[in-house]
This record gives structure tokens, sequence and C-alpha cells, in this order.
């Protein structure tokens, strides 16, 4: 079973989304679940800061030992930051998802309402 933290919101296509210290600026990245599908992650393309994105659109990709996998904005705004250890460590996000294997952090004009909960979340990963 893959850890799911309550205090994250979620999107169908396994990326994560927290809130910061920061108002209305976000961090993003991809679930334990996702990880663990994807195996051995060995490259990170991150977005560039200062990028506009848009929801449910591509920003990224994700290469692991057994395939390439899109990474998708949960949320329209633009890149304020980007998770540069990623760079010399991409595995960090097998080893960390949550915490320092991170993506990007997004600036957004509203708070974001399409995202799921984390029992919307666990069902679809069941």
């Amino acid at each position: 079973m893959s850890n799911i933290p309550d205090s994250l919101k979620y999107t169908k296509e396994h990326e994560w989304v927290a809130s910061t210290s920061s108002a209305l600026v976000y961090r993003v990245g991809i679930t334990d679940y996702a990880q663990s599908a994807l195996g051995d992650i060995v490259y990170v393309q991150l977005p560039k800061v200062g990028q506009g994105l848009t929801a449910d659109t591509v920003c990224g990709e994700v290469e692991s030992t057994k395939s390439v996998s899109e990474i998708f904005s949960p949320v329209t705004g633009s890149v304020v930051a980007i998770n540069n250890d990623l760079t010399s460590a991409p595995e960090t996000i097998n080893s960390d998802p949550y915490g320092t294997g991170w993506l990007f952090e997004v600036s957004v004009d509203s708070e974001p309402n399409n995202l799921l909960s984390a029992s919307d979340y666990a069902s679809i990963t069941a």
C-alpha cells in the first residue's frame, strides 16, 4: 500500500500539491504510488523558473529504468522554484517523494479547487 498523506491534495495523474509558507504558492511532486510504479528514477526534466503552466498539461518528465512518464501541472500559474538537487540525484524521488524529492513550486492567482483529497486519491490507486 502506498503512502498517501492526508495533508496533501492530489491529481488523477499521480502528482501531489502542498501549500507553502508563501500565500498562493504550491509545491508539486509525484506520489509514492507513482514513484513505486516507475521504479528506479534516473532522470527528471523540470519546467523552468518563470515558465507559465496550465493545469492538466505536460510540463516535464520523469525517466526510470522502466519507462518515461510525463509530469502534468496540477495548477495554472508560474514556476517560482525548481528542485535543482534532482539534477544530480533524481533517485531522491524514490526515497522521499513527499519531502526532498519535490519537483517544483508554482505561484497561482487563486486557490486550486480541482484537486483530489487523500481519500479520493486512495480510491483511484486501490
